[in-house]
């Protein structure tokens, strides 16, 4: 099951107009559980967020997540970095040509990136399941964060949250005789304790974390990502079943997300978790 190249292609699709990717980011938002979530985590912060602010996206992606953190905070200045050249180019083009002045993008390995005392808020968004040493790269957040700076982790969980047991995120990856969405993981997902504990070496003073994918996630996850993509996977034929599909289960995928968003959950594939300097 490859996700990689189904994602490939539709970058290319959407990189085609600024309005087009205006629209991606739009589906991005509705579609992806996660980004519920994050920012629902980043609205709470934003409320007492007074004046000027640096903002980092750390491994920023297609960019969306710096797009509605630089909109909603037109005073802040948001850097996104990412290690991919082609991503930080396909960013740096589309906020330009939008005039979206507040956000720059840069090429950056995490292991290494600091600067120090600079940063109120850093997001980071499933990238820490990426990274072997994660503690430097929580160290080099703190370094670069400032005092009563936030931190802001999206991560897959230890309950599954690599689709070794069948359920969320990226590229084709065999884990135990299992397939999984993800060929680069590191590790599988980190458990509450054990990534409080690496904040904690750190250096964050304070931190909280709690489950998301429960099981409204799990279920609107399938319908609106796992099934579409194995049928894309089988044949490029269902690019044009797709929008009837979404008709039918888009509806029921938004109602799922939004108990999946109020809900608290016992346990859950995902982690959303918060840290202080």
């Amino acid at each position: 099951m490859r996700y990689d190249p189904i994602k490939r292609s539709l970058g290319k699709v959407f990189n085609q107009h600024p309005s087009l990717r205006k629209i991606f980011y739009s589906l991005l938002d509705l579609l992806l559980l996660r980004t519920w979530h994050v920012k629902k985590a980043f609205r709470g912060w934003s409320a007492n967020a007074q004046g000027e602010k640096n903002i980092l996206d750390a491994g920023m992606g297609f960019g969306q997540y710096s797009w509605f953190m630089s909109r909603m905070l037109p005073k802040a200045q948001v850097k996104g970095v990412d290690v991919k050249d082609e991503q930080v180019a396909d960013c740096n083009d589309f906020f330009a040509q939008v005039g979206q002045k507040n956000a720059h993008f840069e090429v950056a390995d995490l292991t290494k990136f600091k600067e120090k005392n600079k940063y109120d808020f850093i997001l980071s968004v499933d990238v820490m399941e990426h990274i072997e040493d994660d503690v430097q790269v929580f160290k080099n957040f703190h370094s670069s964060m400032k005092d009563g700076g936030m931190l802001l982790v999206s991560t897959p969980s230890d309950q599954g949250g690599s689709d070794v047991h069948d359920h969320d995120h990226d590229h084709d990856h065999d884990s135990g005789g299992e397939h999984s969405f993800i060929d680069e993981h590191v590790r599988d997902g980190y458990g509450i304790e054990d990534i409080q504990e690496k904040l904690k070496k750190a250096g964050f003073s304070k931190s909280e974390a709690h489950y998301n994918y429960g099981t409204p996630g799990k279920i609107s996850w399938k319908l609106s990502m796992k099934y579409p993509i194995l049928m894309l996977n089988a044949s490029k034929i269902f690019f044009i079943i797709l929008p009837f599909y979404y008709l039918i289960t888009f509806p029921f995928a938004l109602v799922l997300n939004y108990f999946d968003l109020i809900g608290k959950h016992k346990t859950g594939t995902g982690l959303i978790v918060k840290a202080w300097k």
